[in-house]
């Protein structure tokens, strides 16, 4: 497939939010992995602010990523806080240069093996919902085209976001933002509940469950809630083996 059917197809994935299955754990994986393989970079990872204004990381490509992301939040500094807070998008392209002013991250990148990141905000028109931290395992500048998609991605996951039908009022940006946190807050205990059942890692039980999500094309939000509501079986997870 070539770059421009690609790029088609990342948007309309993006936009789809009528297909059966949409909830917004698909759409915030969509965005990274859509910016891995449309971009020059590694990983890729997106956190959307709850009402208090504190980050939660909603998607990531790897489990480093989502590791990075924690040490932001647990320590409110760095470049993905700082996008979130002015709205505007950041660059470092050598972490190490970084090492007085965010020693934890910087610690926490190089144990990862990333040395460079780029942050864009997730934005709904002048609302800032979050940021979206794109990391190479390179020092490396990224061309201004691919921030430009990275942006142009990120505002069209936002707008998803927003015409995801979980309640009545379109125009409550609040309620979307929170319904999506609670989703993912139950997919983490879900996740939680499968790796304690099988005796595996929080990792591989995500994998269970997108593996099962996959072959019955389900929704993820809805499979989540029906384990951590008791209304589903965990057997049914593990009827077929991860691939």
């Amino acid at each position: 497939m070539n770059r421009e059917r690609e790029l088609a197809r990342a948007f309309v994935d993006m936009a789809d939010t009528y297909a059966p299955q949409f909830d917004p754990l698909h759409l915030f994986n969509r965005l990274v992995h859509s910016c891995r393989q449309l971009l020059r970079v590694d990983a890729a990872a997106v956190m959307i602010a709850d009402a208090r204004g504190t980050l939660k990381t909603m998607a990531a490509t790897d489990e480093e990523a989502a590791f990075v992301e924690l040490m932001q939040m647990q320590t409110g500094r760095g470049p993905c806080m700082d996008c979130f807070r002015t709205g505007h998008a950041r660059s470092i392209p050598d972490i190490t240069a970084e090492r007085e002013r965010w020693p934890e991250l910087v610690a926490a990148m190089s144990e990862a093996g990333y040395r460079s990141l780029h942050t864009v905000p997730v934005r709904l028109h002048e609302r800032i919902l979050g940021a979206l931290t794109l990391l190479n395992t390179r020092s490396t500048d990224l061309p201004p085209d691919d921030l430009d998609l990275a942006q142009a991605l990120t505002d069209s996951a936002a707008l998803a976001l927003m015409h995801w039908a979980t309640e009545p009022r379109y125009d409550d940006v609040t309620t979307r933002v929170q319904s999506a946190i609670a989703v993912k807050a139950t997919l983490e205990i879900a996740k939680g509940m499968i790796a304690a059942y099988q005796g595996v890692s929080v990792p591989q039980a995500g994998r269970l469950l997108a593996d099962h999500v996959a072959r019955h094309q389900t929704s993820l939000a809805d499979t989540a809630l029906a384990l951590v509501n008791g209304t589903m079986d965990p057997d049914l997870i593990l009827a077929a083996p991860s691939g």
